[in-house]
């Protein structure tokens, strides 16, 4: 990059950050103050913190189930819980498994790593014990921080490492085997704690919704820019609410919240997500945005009208949805109901973001992840990695700052030309908008015909009877594969009925030979459908 596109990368960097409120007029010992926080700490979650408590002491911070902390407390909280944890022997360097859901603990637990230098590791709170076992042995955390629920899923795991509980229903009640956060916090140094010469990794697991879950390395941005980049698509404003429904410990919830760090916003958690306890938390504290995954959504709609009318949702101007497919019927019904506030963001835990659907976009093209943020650089490629023509389905490579550095464990996604595969398939229409066919690995060649599992699910969801679907590839003898569709119903219809629609809108042998209809399609904490527990349906 030469010194013009810099500079000017740097200036839309600032006009963005302007815009959006990140930097505004204030008294000039604070702007100093602020100034040698960020030179100090770089754009991490300690500095955002700590500058917030400089800016706004006084504000809320973090509302959750226990009520509400101001940035000073959040700020004094995790300086005593980082100084605690570095009485125990945990320092820079150090790997520390989180197993947490949405509440002050998690956030605690993070920024007092982030002033520590330790790297937090994020476990998902859906795995099995000897998932949290495996991951453990390869990551080797020197300590594990988990809610009391989740006792008996560490056990194994915790041997020989430092515990400590982030969560009980019992606060102040009886003895407990391990360490509790807050009596760690109540016991340790408020003052402030002196940066580490590195700054601490951020590992993200994948979903391991095809295999075993990897851990993707990330460091921590050099600049601001990334950010800016988001806030250039999803127009998020300093100091307003945001209400983070989607898990933390997954990249789109992490993502969300550092947003809402940058912008000194008050985050919103609850610990569990009912489709109600949102709508409900996102009017009381007449939130401007709200952070989901598209499970969520539908979960929401499925509410009767009569109940989602009792709560005032408008002050919602951002919708943020990502961590699996957004179908574009869901997309279409969720602005009819709350208003053209919908962004979706197209990405994976390798990649980070790869483009952002606005709602401008999902009304011209419901389906589409959209277009690629400002720094991004998103190709579709060929198997001989050359680039395909526009509407020409390829392998989609992504290009940007926040991709990660490489699986904890070893091992990488292929790269091309400095840009990261994404393990997707998809194509760009006219428009530039990026469509998602389904996974690379997904492809199923049924009687030499190659289907993407995707385009078949798309068309059974559009059945008016259709809840939920899902498409997987099986062994057959004669034609090396055929499909096979798992449906949620949300109305009585046959076998025979689906097979027609399907057979009306697509190719004739893009027909699921078998339908199995079900309950509930297996999903992990995020929403995604586990493809690898359809494959072991009986027939």
């Amino acid at each position: 990059m030469n010194v013009l596109d810099s500079a000017s990368r740097k200036l839309q960097t600032a006009k963005t950050l302007i815009e959006a409120g990140v930097f505004r007029p204030a008294r000039p010992d604070r702007l100093l103050r602020t100034g040698l926080a960020l030179r100090r700490w770089g754009p991490t979650a300690a500095a955002g913190y700590t500058t917030s408590a400089i800016r706004y002491p006084d504000e809320p911070a973090i509302v959750d189930d226990l009520g509400s902390l101001t940035f000073a407390e959040v700020h004094r909280r995790t300086n005593g819980l980082a100084h605690a944890l570095a009485d125990r022997g945990l320092g820079e360097g150090d790997n520390v498994a989180i197993l947490c859901r949405n509440h002050r603990g998690i956030i605690d637990v993070t920024v007092a790593c982030s002033k520590l230098g330790a790297h937090a590791l994020y476990l998902n709170t859906m795995f099995s014990g000897p998932q949290i076992t495996e991951v453990c042995e390869r990551e080797k955390p020197k300590a594990i921080v988990f809610d009391e629920e989740f006792t008996e899923l560490v056990s194994e795991a915790g041997r020989r490492r430092r515990r400590f509980i982030a969560w009980t229903e019992a606060q102040s009640e009886g003895r407990h085997a391990d360490e509790l956060l807050e009596d760690l916090i109540a016991g340790g140094d408020a003052s402030d704690v002196v940066p580490p010469a590195r700054k601490g990794r951020i590992t993200i697991l994948t979903s391991g919704t095809t295999g075993s879950p990897k851990g993707a390395n990330r460091k921590q941005p050099e600049s601001l820019e990334p950010v800016a980049a988001l806030l250039d698509r999803i127009p998020y404003r300093a100091r307003e609410h945001t209400h983070v429904a989607a898990p933390i410990f997954h990249s789109w919830g992490y993502a969300n919240w550092m947003l809402a760090i940058s912008l000194s916003s008050t985050v919103v958690l609850r610990r569990r997500f009912t489709p109600e306890s949102c709508l409900s938390a996102t009017a009381q504290f007449a939130c401007s945005g709200l952070v989901v995954v598209p499970v969520m959504l539908q979960r929401m709609l499925e509410l009767p009208a009569e109940i989602i009318d009792r709560y005032d949702t408008r002050a919602l101007r951002v919708i943020a949805a990502s961590g699996s497919a957004l179908p574009g019927e869901l997309a279409t019904k969720v602005m009819d109901r709350f208003g053209d506030v919908l962004y979706n963001l197209y990405g994976s835990t390798e990649v980070a973001w790869a483009t952002i659907a606005t709602p401008a976009d999902l009304r011209a093209a419901p389906g589409t992840a959209g277009r690629p943020p400002r720094g991004t650089v998103v190709k579709l490629l060929d198997e001989d990695g050359g680039e395909v023509g526009p509407g020409e389905t390829g392998r989609i490579f992504v290009g940007n700052e926040m991709a990660m550095e490489g699986y904890t464990g070893g091992g990488h996604k292929q790269n091309i030309g400095g840009l990261l595969s994404s393990g997707d398939v998809g194509h760009f229409d006219e428009g530039g908008r990026l469509f998602i066919d389904g996974r690379d690995d997904e492809m199923i060649v049924s009687g030499g015909e190659n289907v993407f599992p995707r385009e078949v699910e798309d068309c059974l969801a559009a059945h008016d009877a259709v809840e939920e679907v899902a498409v997987i590839g099986v062994q057959d003898e004669d034609f090396g594969h055929r499909l096979k569709a798992f449906v949620v119903a949300r109305s009585e219809v046959g076998e025979d009925t689906l097979k027609r629609h399907v057979k009306s809108n697509l190719a004739g042998y893009k027909v699921p030979r078998e339908i199995v209809f079900m309950d509930e399609l297996p999903r992990n904490a995020t929403g995604k459908v586990l493809k690898r527990d359809l494959a072991d349906e009986p027939a």
